[in-house]
């Protein structure tokens, strides 16, 4: 059986096709033009996966890669950021419209499942997937398999306690891992040590080889919040691997002295847990959301 994935971003929608073997049959993207609304959304996803599908002749299951989560209870989207899908039954609608079961999952998890059977993390059984970007999120493969857990939150790392009665987070709580790791709150760090308002790019392009006392705080503590945090769930979970992604794992320092932070707090006398790049960049969402269908 071939697989179709939808990759559906606040900006765009991305459908691949891949054979058994995972290999690309066909792959394309339209804009998600998020202002028309949930209705001209589902309209879209539904005529790009007919259209990807006239490339198989075989049978293809569809899986569905979503910014938020699926509500286990209503069946509808939860914490995305494209607003007009909040509240939605986009599951139910697609697989009504398109008279198919369809896998959907969040970002993290497709992530980490792309990584884990296509990329950085194929060779080891038990994967960590890290996003740090404008969130921070995670998701856990174990035998490539998601791992949801109980409540559907496994892997949520972002939202545990870093600094107890720390930066609120829009979540409600104080001092979560979000609020410390993500690439906005390194920006707005940067200004509140004395920074000129810059994209974390810019930090890093400007100052990475002309390092300041100001960089070199701004960093420093970066290192010690990265170090502590990720050791906390390599601690509890003991993958075989984390691979890093989202637009923060772009900073080189966190494969060399990010990685040195992490071990000092990880309760091993053993620390050789691989802490990698990805391999998929951008194409992990879509990769993933194809392989959440079922064989």
């Amino acid at each position: 059986m071939n697989r179709i994935g939808i990759d559906l971003g606040g900006t765009k929608i991305e459908a691949i096709l891949l054979s058994s073997a995972n290999k690309v049959i066909e792959r394309t993207r339209i804009p998600t033009n998020q202002q028309d609304g949930y209705e001209a959304i589902i309209e879209r996803i539904i005529n790009l996966t007919k259209k990807v599908k006239t490339k198989s002749k075989q049978e293809c299951s569809i899986g569905i890669c979503t910014p938020g989560s699926l509500d286990m209870e209503t069946g509808v989207l939860k914490n995305s950021n494209t607003v007009c899908l909040i509240g939605k039954p986009i599951k139910s609608d697609l697989e009504n419209a398109l008279n198919s079961p369809i896998a959907i999952d969040n970002d993290a998890n497709c992530f980490a499942m792309a990584e884990a059977i296509l990329g950085a993390g194929k060779n080891y059984a038990v994967v960590f997937g890290v996003i740090i970007g404008t969130g921070v999120g995670g998701g856990i493969i174990l035998n490539r398999r998601i791992h949801h857990g109980r409540l559907f939150i496994a892997g949520e790392w972002g939202h545990q306690i870093l600094h107890p009665n720390g930066k609120m987070c829009y979540c409600g709580k104080m001092g979560c891992v979000e609020t410390y790791l993500s690439g906005p709150s390194l920006e707005k760090y940067w200004v509140e040590l004395g920074g000129k308002p810059l994209s974390l790019g810019e930090i890093i392009k400007s100052f990475e080889h002309n390092q300041n006392a100001k960089y070199l705080k701004w960093k420093k503590e970066y290192l010690a919040n990265f170090g502590m945090a990720l050791s906390n769930v390599i601690n509890i979970i003991d993958p075989d691997a984390v691979i890093l992604g989202g637009g923060v794992s772009n900073i080189s320092f966190l494969y060399d002295e990010g990685i040195t932070a992490v071990k000092e707090n990880i309760f091993s006398l053993k620390k050789d847990t691989p802490i990698l790049p990805n391999k998929l960049g951008d194409s992990a969402g879509v990769f993933g959301a194809a392989l959440l269908g079922k064989d």
